[in-house]
């Protein structure tokens, strides 16, 4: 677990620069339009859309560019058929890569991420090449001055969750994802809107990297995030807590 939270961390914070954000809001609009397209308008009734505009809200994304993206979703608009695709593959030293994304085009999509995969010294493999390394679960984060621990903790596996850490800066909920919806809802009663939450790869297998590795890794991140089309990358590369430091530093 300890990799993955400093994973996380990295994540967190680079998802926050400024200089991103239009980016990121272009990729939650849509992740809402597709849901609103396939489910409805109505988030009560259209979990997934409930889920992207939750997760929207927790990335400060404008309201009306959530309603936006909706209204684009109901419109049929021609030219926003997108379709989900998972590409699995190897970063340097064999460190594992899903990356999840939305598409238009396949053939373009699957095209650059083999491009991105290869200029980083690593290799696109086929779909199921790594994801055993993977747990797929459900996650749900809420800050630590929510709750104390030990009420977090009751509270979520009295809720289903399969397993709940707490820290000076966040309480992390995973559960299955069938029990997913039923653990979100019982834990807002409670505590209001989680800060984020979502279906995540959550690493069973990590590769610890020293600075150069974790620092060509991170790159390959950079360049699969900067693509339009990605929504999502996961790795299970695992750093000391001294590279962290300066990983962190340096983003």
């Amino acid at each position: 677990m300890a990799g993955h939270s400093k994973w996380a961390n990295i994540q967190h914070r680079k998802g926050a620069q400024d200089k991103k954000r239009a980016k990121i809001f272009s990729k939650l609009g849509r992740e809402i339009t597709v849901a609103a397209k396939l489910g409805g308008g109505d988030p009560d009734m259209n979990p997934r859309l409930r889920l992207a505009i939750s997760t929207a809200r927790s990335n400060s994304m404008p309201k009306d560019g959530i309603e936006r993206a909706v209204k684009k979703g109901m419109g049929n608009t021609e030219g926003d058929n997108y379709e989900s695709m998972r590409y699995e593959g190897y970063g340097t030293s064999g460190v594992a890569v899903i990356v999840e994304t939305l598409t238009d085009n396949k053939n373009r999509t699957a095209a650059e991420m083999r491009a991105a995969f290869t200029k980083m010294g690593g290799n696109l493999g086929e779909t199921g090449c790594v994801n055993f390394m993977f747990d797929h679960i459900a996650e749900i984060i809420y800050p630590a001055d929510k709750a104390s621990a030990d009420d977090m903790f009751e509270a979520a596996l009295e809720a289903g969750a399969s397993n709940v850490e707490s820290d000076s800066e966040f309480h992390e909920i995973h559960c299955d994802i069938n029990d997913f919806t039923d653990v979100r809802d019982a834990l807002e009663k409670l505590f209001g809107e989680p800060q984020r939450q979502g279906l995540i790869w959550k690493p069973n297998i990590t590769t610890e990297l020293n600075e150069d590795q974790a620092t060509s890794i991170l790159k390959l991140i950079d360049i699969l995030e900067d693509n339009d089309d990605v929504q999502t990358v996961t790795t299970n590369f695992e750093v000391s807590d001294d590279v962290m430091e300066k990983l962190m530093s340096e983003n």
